[in-house]
């Protein structure tokens, strides 16, 4: 919208020279873009996601995360299924995932991406991101199963990869790791998939409790030879009872 018509109507206007010096003073200020002097990062994420757990079993992989994306310290998304870290940059992920599967599919040349070669993409990816200094800020859990093999891995911003029985993301190593290694390593080709799924709904109750940043509401996902399973949205069943013997809390005055 032009807020100044009669200063050049009828007159030729051009936006590098003004032979009528007929523009308003303010057209002729500089443009200065505050962000001009030096390329942006991302410094810490926003909307960020939090457990997500992983164990290998007979007959395959098992993981399960919480369905929360906090914006901060408030739990703001209720309702997310997800990868762990920053969701703006899990749905870049995502996004370049997908495109590389099409790629594949429009070549028909007989490959196909099994669990290995995404871990390996994602691990080049992820370095390659960090050592430009523009880290995608995620933590990431990778688990497959191909030629009667499951395989499960570990992703981080930095790049950093490694491979076990059982995997967590970000601080909750410090919690449901050691669980999860006393319950299923050693034991990975006889665990039955009734057992993974408990040890899993204990971790993510455990978590529940000691995590700020949980939800007692979370999704478990299966990956064995007949294909993939994702289940619906579960419920932990907590009891706090025992809070009302803590001195400090509730209506205690003592």
């Amino acid at each position: 919208m032009d807020h100044f018509p009669g200063t050049h109507w009828g007159k030729p206007r051009n936006d590098n020279i003004d032979a009528y010096g007929t523009y308003p003073l303010h057209a002729h200020q500089p443009r200065t873009d505050a962000f001009a002097d030096g390329v942006q990062r991302t410094q810490q994420p926003v909307v960020t996601g939090a457990s997500v757990l992983a164990l290998k079993y007979k007959d395959g992989i098992m993981m399960a995360a919480d369905n929360l994306a906090s914006y901060g310290s408030l739990a703001r998304f209720k309702d997310i299924q997800r990868a762990s870290g920053d969701m703006a940059d899990f749905q870049q992920l995502k996004h370049i995932l997908d495109t590389l599967l099409i790629e594949q599919f429009v070549q028909d040349d007989g490959h196909k991406f099994g669990p290995t070669e995404i871990y390996e993409y994602l691990s080049r990816l992820m370095y390659g991101r960090r050592s430009k200094m523009d880290p995608l800020w995620n933590s990431l859990l990778v688990g497959g199963f191909k030629d009667g093999k499951s395989f499960l891995g570990y992703v981080d911003l930095l790049g950093t990869t490694y491979s076990a029985p059982t995997l967590r993301n970000w601080v909750w190593r410090y919690i449901a790791q050691p669980l999860l290694r006393k319950s299923v390593e050693g034991r990975e080709d006889t665990l039955t998939e009734e057992e993974a799924v408990k040890i899993l709904e204990g971790c993510m109750k455990v978590l529940f409790y000691r995590d700020a940043r949980s939800l007692n509401k979370y999704q478990i996902a299966a990956v064995t030879e007949k294909g993939i399973w994702i289940s619906d949205s579960r419920s932990v069943e907590t009891e706090w009872a025992f809070a009302e013997g803590i001195r400090g809390y509730g209506a205690q005055t003592q």
